[in-house]
């Protein structure tokens, strides 16, 4: 048992992930059949908050492995400047854990108008985005209780994933994404290390998120729910752009988090993370290298064999549960997170 429904929604990510396997396989192959025979040349993805990161994860996966273009949209262009982009040879797809935010719903209602395919992913059927949308994709997550998104958010990440390798026709990646379910079961087990890591970590009134390539994603996200449930204005980056000018600020001390999976950017990550420990910085460190592992004041330690492709929906979990420390430890409720709702209706 346990006393957080944050924590206890973390805690069910693993059968949350295998349900969605198991169920919706062959809606997602339908879809992406039905997608196959559109022409598509691009994709622009309308979302907010945590669905936006899943959106910037679908950027590097679709982009890498399907050689599709992927943007995100810019919603006040279709509902305040009145002036839509042409969005021809687009699929136009929103994004959304509710499906009821105005905006989002009007970018997919436009990409229809426009005569573009359009798909909805939500956890709730029958919601506003789904009326608009040629296609929908469920998640399946089971009612959400708690404001932060946690179970939704990995669920969007896996159901972007089985869509990339439905649109692919490599069955070879279903053998991969049928592995997730236990490696994020293998993370769940770190929640002392997180505590750890949040012990390192309470003090600071900000810091910063370092991750890149599919991960650049997983910045974004742990960046958010440090936001939201500690109050820490961590602010993330892409490994390439912290070089570029923000660097100046570590010094003795300096908060931060990294992620470094092994994979094509994972030299350039280290590289970094050696420096920034050089100036003085004490890092959390999410990876699965074990030369990353040594530089980190606060290690947290992936799964061996995380493909890299994949490893967003694994990696998230232990910036989940450090975030969920961090605002425990700090003297909040990670329940209660003030000034949020479950639906934020933005237009």
């Amino acid at each position: 048992m346990t006393d957080s429904i944050l924590l206890s929604e973390i805690n069910e990510q693993p059968a949350v992930l295998q349900r969605l396997l198991r169920e919706r396989e062959g809606t997602v192959r339908n879809v992406a059949g039905a997608l196959a025979s559109r022409g598509i040349t691009s994709v622009v993805i309308a979302a907010r908050g945590s669905s936006d990161n899943a959106a910037r994860y679908a950027q590097y996966v679709l982009g890498a492995r399907n050689g599709i273009n992927v943007g995100l949209a810019t919603p006040s262009l279709f509902t305040r400047y009145l002036t839509p982009p042409r969005l021809h040879g687009a699929l136009v797809i929103g994004i959304s854990q509710s499906g009821e935010s105005p905006d989002l719903v009007a970018v997919v209602e436009e990409g229809r108008r426009q005569g573009c395919p359009t798909l909805a992913i939500t956890n709730v059927g029958g919601s506003p985005i789904t009326r608009v949308a040629d296609h929908t994709l469920l998640l399946g997550a089971g009612t959400e209780r708690s404001i932060a998104a946690t179970k939704t958010y990995t669920a969007q990440l896996m159901t972007i994933a089985m869509l990339s390798a439905a649109l692919g026709g490599d069955d070879r990646r279903w053998s991969e994404l049928a592995d997730v379910p236990d490696q994020v079961s293998e993370v769940l087990k770190l929640g002392e290390q997180a505590r750890a890591a949040a012990e390192v970590l309470k003090d600071a009134g900000h810091g910063v998120m370092i991750g890149r390539g599919y991960n650049y994603a997983t910045a974004f996200e742990v960046a958010l729910k440090a936001k939201e449930l500690a109050y820490v204005a961590v602010e993330p980056y892409s490994a390439a752009d912290f070089q570029h000018g923000p660097i100046a600020l570590v010094e003795t001390g300096f908060a931060a988090a990294v992620v470094n999976v092994a994979g094509a950017v994972s030299e350039e990550v280290e590289a970094l993370l050696r420096a920034m420990v050089e100036r003085g910085a004490r890092p959390a460190v999410l990876s699965n290298l074990s030369s990353s592992l040594s530089l980190a004041a606060a290690p947290l330690p992936l799964p061996e064999g995380l493909p890299e492709w994949l490893s967003p929906i694994a990696a998230v979990v232990p910036g989940q549960l450090l975030a969920f420390n961090l605002s425990r430890l700090r003297g909040f409720d990670p329940d209660q997170p003030r000034g949020l709702r479950k639906v934020t209706k933005t237009t």
